[in-house]
């Protein structure tokens, strides 16, 4: 059975944490802007804290939670969490704003291995690719709801009502957290410190491919609203994500059942051939937008849904890929591996992000992001895969 009551728990934790996170994304920008003058370049290098922390806590988190019991060191990440939004409100500086960013990132690091390593836990082994589609797509409604929730309280009520949503939120999901039950984790024999502990080596080139084409994904999150300022296209750029997120919606629905029936690679592959084409598709929209701005305004929205579809098929694809690349006493570092690959590349597009807008047109911060994607198609074709088929362990 799939949807147990543990897994549907897992399900609501996993959504109102993204939701949390998912609301603040285009809100914060103006925030530095508006409270501390923040330009476009500081903006990007205090938003990428939370990445670059993340990042540096996750192979440390993969390997604890291999080592000791995941649910108790899951919901203590999930509390601190929680009680960072609540702590954005008193930080009067941007020293102290950038500070909660880093334990923000470092909590949320830890709790979405833990998270993905539970589920992985409970799941039938038969049906986990479904299962961690369904899973991926709370983030998805997540997105789809936060941002233009974001975006809309921005301009109707003070950013300590927007921070308190967010906290209530995310406890809501620490509690159904709580109410999880978790089967009994095996023992497990205290293996000598190397680098596989931290980083699944096996997964390295997979995790390398993720990596390029997750910079134009940060900074598709991060900056469309501002791209679309820029081109001055007169739109409700909170529908961008909601289009983004029914794109992913639609895609999770079939792609974890073809995972499960072994077109893994395939799957991958497709999803970068559709990603490749909407990046092209954005940086040519500052050029369409003068010809005409109703076409610019369709395509925008098209892509987005489009981005969900690809982005879509190939999540729960590329997380079967590194777990079933390992062993199932290092599903925590496979997990961190998958999600660390993500976080490098995210955090390099914030910051890439932030510099193109301020000094020409973002529209250049896609080209590239096009071209990252395509070198990232041959690699994955030439190396991932048969590196993949060669030594998967399932």
């Amino acid at each position: 059975m799939l949807f147990t009551p543990s897994y549907c728990l897992m399900l609501a934790a996993n959504f109102l944490m993204f939701f949390g996170f998912w609301m603040l994304v285009p809100v914060l920008p103006f925030y530095l802007a508006e409270v501390f003058a923040a330009e476009g370049t500081l903006i990007g290098i205090i938003l990428s804290c939370y990445t670059v922390s993340a990042l540096c806590i996750r192979p440390f988190s993969g390997y604890l939670i291999d080592m000791f019991a995941r649910k108790p060191l899951y919901l203590v990440a999930y509390a601190v969490f929680t009680a960072i939004f609540a702590g954005y409100r008193f930080a009067g500086t941007l020293t102290l704003f950038a500070f909660f960013r880093v334990a923000h990132g470092l909590a949320f690091g830890t709790t979405s291995v833990g998270g993905s390593t539970i589920v992985i836990d409970i799941l039938p082994t038969e049906r986990r690719g479904e299962g961690l589609g369904y899973f991926g797509l709370t983030n998805n409604f997540a997105m789809s709801i936060g941002p233009m929730l974001g975006l809309m309280l921005h301009g109707s009520v003070s950013y300590d009502v927007i921070f308190a949503i967010a906290f209530v939120a995310t406890f809501i999901g620490l509690v159904a957290a709580a109410l999880v039950k978790t089967p009994p984790k095996p023992r497990v024999v205290r293996e000598p410190l190397s680098f596989d502990r931290f980083i699944l080596k096996k997964g390295l080139p997979a995790g390398l491919s993720l990596l390029l084409m997750s910079v134009p994904y940060g900074m598709t999150t991060n900056y469309v609203a501002l791209y679309a300022e820029q081109m001055g296209l007169a739109v409700n750029t909170g529908l961008f994500f909601t289009f983004m997120a029914v794109g992913m919606a639609i895609s999770r629905i079939f792609s974890g059942r073809l995972v499960d029936r072994g077109r893994l690679t395939q799957l991958i592959a497709w999803g970068m051939y559709v990603v490749l084409v909407c990046f092209a598709l954005l940086a040519a929209c500052r050029y369409i937008i003068v010809w005409n701005a109703t076409a610019c305004t369709l395509i925008f929205f098209a892509t987005a849904l489009l981005l969900g579809v690809g982005f879509g098929t190939m999540f729960p694809a590329y997380n079967t890929l590194f777990v079933n690349l390992a062993p199932n006493s290092k599903r925590g570092t496979a997990t961190s591996t998958y999600l660390t690959s993500w976080d490098v590349g995210i955090g390099i597009g914030m910051l890439v992000g932030g510099y193109i807008a301020e000094v020409s047109s973002l529209s250049y911060g896609y080209l590239l992001g096009a071209l990252l994607t395509l070198g990232s198609l041959i690699y994955y074709n030439k190396i991932v895969a048969p590196h993949f088929i060669k030594n998967k362990l399932r």
